[in-house]
């Protein structure tokens, strides 16, 4: 497993402090304003915005604020017209980043993003510079104490799923970005409980990280994420537990 889904993990386990739930909450907004502006506001003809509604339910959001979020994308309400972006750039070690962006002012943004780069020992780079190493996909973390490795493997393949592995404390189920909303499902109907699931950038390898570099990754992580405009943050670290664990503690 990557460091940047042990670095999930970690972070729904630490659970959010009321300013970076209302932060989590701006972010989500913005991705369902944006899903419902290219793609319509009908959840179930648009699978970007049904990823978005159901990550705004998951966290808790008040019904009222997706509704007019979405009414904000369509044009229902007057809202703020958010440009989609991607990033890309090094960390520490070389580690691959990639940022995906929603923003009314790329200047502001473009600035703040080299700012925190440069800040912890990273630089952003031109378009394209690491997006090669990345394949789309789901990943759904299963949380191994008392689950049947068969019964999971069985459940989940049937269900459409490219791949489960054993990922040290988690079984790791990857599918393709298609089939997750089927996948998840069929798992949580047969009793599975999730430490994460979502379609993310999967490296298809990854950069181990000790001592400094490693601090300096996961601070460098911490402050992309909690730049206003950037959604999601990739990148292809690998940090042992022991160490994600003492780091983020």
């Amino acid at each position: 497993m990557s460091g940047h889904s042990k670095w999930s993990t970690i972070k729904r386990k630490k659970g959010a402090a009321d300013a970076k739930r209302g932060k989590l909450f701006t972010k989500i907004i913005k991705e369902i304003m944006v899903a419902a502006r290219f793609g319509g506001g009908d959840i179930n003809a648009n699978p970007r915005l049904r990823t978005a509604v159901l990550a705004a339910k998951t966290e808790n959001m008040p019904k009222d604020n997706i509704e007019r979020a979405i009414k904000k994308g369509t044009g229902e309400l007057e809202g703020v017209n958010y440009e989609d972006l991607t990033y890309e750039g090094y960390g520490p070690g070389g580690v691959a980043i990639i940022l995906e962006v929603l923003t009314d002012n790329k200047n502001r943004t473009v600035a703040e993003v080299r700012h925190v780069f440069s800040k912890h020992n990273g630089n952003l780079g031109e378009n394209g510079c690491v997006g090669w190493m990345f394949e789309k996909k789901g990943l759904i973390l299963i949380d191994k104490s008392g689950v049947d490795e068969d019964r999971l493997i069985e459940v989940a393949l049937d269900a459409g799923a490219v791949d489960v592995k054993d990922a040290g404390k988690d079984f790791e189920v990857t599918v393709l970005p298609a089939n997750f909303d089927d996948v998840k499902k069929t798992l949580e109907d047969a009793g599975f409980k999730f430490n994460t699931s979502e379609v993310t950038m999967v490296p298809q390898s990854t950069v181990h990280l000790t001592g400094k570099e490693a601090e300096q990754m996961l601070k460098l992580m911490e402050g992309l994420e909690d730049t206003d405009d950037v959604q999601k943050v990739y990148a292809n670290f690998d940090i042992s537990d022991e160490e994600m664990e003492r780091l983020s503690a």
